[in-house]
């Protein structure tokens, strides 16, 4: 059912080559603007854009010959006309959002078309989960195509998912019409060491004809990086740095670059281009992850277009790394990416190259946002109820499930503990003397405690530790089931008391992200889908979101987007320290390591 309502090329190839021709008349026509050739990095000026059934047949300097008594004329107005934005790499679960509402909320800010790993889901509801997500995609009035999830769990024996992905499952999800291939390859040392279900996944991916997604989160680019290109991925957003970037390239991959919400990888990666002069071709930029709040307050790709921009790198270049070299890494070339014949009629209409002002968006022929406001609708999926029931922790928590029992007799204990990075995936592995009060280990300074309550399988289990970087003070707690990837539930709180009416709050509305400080809740997000998402409008998502950030900062944490980095203290694929429905995981072996140190 890929776009039922969105004809294929075959289909429509007679009537595109007549209205090129000057035989028939367009639907649409696009008319008086600069064309902004992505294949040849050229900005044209004075040129129409003829358009038939949602796909483009020609475009020419005058499109009088194409144009008829009912064609409808969308006037540029001498300014640009660029490709619609594509999203190389994202989840769409991070916005907090179904695939309607995120759709929605990026329409107005000329992305039109998505590359979405639903791994966030698929950990919580299996290939049901991907299903939905994927059936919901296909009825958008932009482009969402689908990357089947590659590991569920990310990291196989460190952590206990909802669900496990299986090879059957990719090669299942494989013949489904929206599936555009295999999501991040996040088990880099599965793939590295040639586990054979990471080669089966591969496998099923190449022998349909699909683009296998890449995550390779270690420094390392020695002997493992050789093995894990060899296993198949193609591209990589986990570089950090320059050499991350060049590495990549190198050896075939595609580098994504990305800018979310909190990952600031772009500026210390573009220099491979604007400053060593490499072939930009392989160079994409993504998102990863954007939340809800940065989507409504600040842009979705155009924002991270606008930032390369702002990092040095030429502006047509910058719109390459956003549409042709995203839609030729897919195998997606004829299709978008370009305003070029055949292709999809994704055009945006700005008036400056530089500032990048999204001031109309044209999807498969129709305008679907202008200055700024959604023209268009966005169907919404009937999400099944057991979809919203998903938080199942056993038995109702109360501080003694959080307690941290110090050997006998000691004063004072060293922990091993997670430290936040700001504006980084990556976490550092601190060692940190903690006091000791009744038996007890006690917060102390900036490190407080981290728990992470299994949800899925209502096992009552809890796993306790310590993390620092967060600044909170006084007596408080935050909890989310929005815990990459496993997304069980994570509380990270000063007290004991608090952490515990954080959790059961969760259990109580089925999923989401809370605060509570001295007995009373200060912020609570409601997603009631998976524990993930909402099916609320963005806006109001983001204002919720937006009152959780400034409760967090009234409890004393000043760093950027810390939701995020709360969100990802469980990903157990990204060095260093990470937590575990099993235990503490030390990321940089994959052995799990004692809270306290004997």
């Amino acid at each position: 059912m890929e776009h039922d309502l969105f004809p294929s090329w075959p289909d429509v190839a007679p009537d595109l080559v007549n209205v090129a021709a000057g035989r028939a008349p367009a639907d649409t026509v696009i008319r008086g603007g600069t064309w902004v050739n992505v294949h040849t990095r050229e900005a044209l000026p004075g040129h129409d854009i003829a358009i038939k059934h949602g796909r483009i047949a020609c475009v020419v300097p005058d499109a009088s010959a194409q144009t008829g008594p009912e064609t409808d004329i969308i006037e540029a107005g001498g300014r640009y006309m660029i490709p619609g934005l594509c999203d190389g790499h994202m989840h769409i679960e991070s916005g907090m959002l179904t695939p309607a509402e995120f759709a929605a909320a990026v329409i107005p800010h000329g992305t039109t078309t998505m590359f979405t790993d639903p791994h966030e889901i698929a950990n919580v509801l299996g290939l049901e989960g991907v299903r939905l997500m994927h059936d919901e995609a296909l009825m958008q009035p932009v482009n969402i195509w689908t990357q089947m999830p590659s590991c569920a769990p990310s990291a196989p024996g460190m952590e206990t998912t909802g669900f496990e992905i299986s090879a059957e499952d990719v090669a299942e999800a494989m013949a489904w019409p929206g599936i555009i291939g295999l999501g991040e390859m996040m088990n880099f040392p599965g793939m590295a060491g040639a586990d054979p279900q990471m080669l089966a996944e591969v496998a099923a991916t190449q022998r349909a004809g699909k683009t296998v997604g890449g995550h390779y989160a270690s420094p390392d680019l020695g002997s493992d990086f050789a093995a894990y290109v060899a296993g198949g991925p193609a591209d990589d957003h986990e570089g950090t740095c320059e050499a991350d970037a060049i590495a990549r390239m190198r050896q075939g991959m595609r580098s994504m670059i990305r800018l979310g919400s909190a990952w600031y990888d772009v500026e210390t990666q573009i220099t491979a281009i604007t400053e060593k002069g490499l072939d930009p071709r392989n160079m994409i930029l993504c998102t990863d992850d954007c939340h809800s709040g940065t989507l409504v307050n600040d842009g979705h790709m155009n924002r991270v277009v606008r930032h390369a921009i702002d990092c040095g790198c030429d502006p047509l270049v910058a719109l390459q790394m956003a549409t042709i070299n995203t839609a030729t890494h897919f195998g997606l070339e004829r299709e978008v990416g370009s305003l070029t014949p055949g292709r999809r009629a994704d055009v945006i209409l700005t008036s400056d190259l530089r500032t990048l002002p999204i001031e109309q968006v044209i999807a498969r022929g129709k305008t679907v946002a202008k200055d700024g406001a959604l023209t268009a609708t966005c169907p919404h999926l009937d999400w099944p109820s057991h979809a919203r029931q998903t938080v199942r922790m056993g038995t109702e928590k109360t501080a003694a499930d959080f307690e941290i029992t110090a050997p006998e007799g000691a004063n004072s204990v060293t922990a091993n503990v997670i430290g936040v990075v700001e504006n980084q995936a990556p976490t550092k592995a601190l060692k940190r003397d903690m006091p000791v009060n009744d038996g007890k280990v006690e917060s102390h300074g900036d490190t407080c405690q981290i728990a992470l309550v299994e949800r899925h399988r209502a096992t009552g289990g809890v796993t306790n530790a310590f993390v620092a970087g967060f600044g909170y003070t006084g007596r408080m707690a935050m909890a989310s089931t929005v815990a990459h990837d496993s997304h069980h539930m994570i509380v990270v709180g000063t007290d004991r008391d608090q952490m515990a009416l954080a959790a059961n709050r969760l259990a109580e509305v089925g999923g989401g992200v809370t605060l509570f400080k001295d007995g009373v809740e200060q912020a609570l997000v409601e997603l009631p889908i998976a524990g993930l998402m909402s099916d609320s409008p963005a806006a109001e998502v983001a204002a919720k979101a937006q009152q959780l950030g400034a409760a967090m900062e009234a409890c004393g944490c000043t760093l950027n987007n810390a939701y995020m980095q709360h969100s990802l203290l469980a990903l157990v694929v990204i060095p260093e320290l990470r937590i575990s429905d099993l235990g503490l995981v030390d990321v940089r072996t994959f052995e799990f390591i004692p809270v306290l140190e004997t």
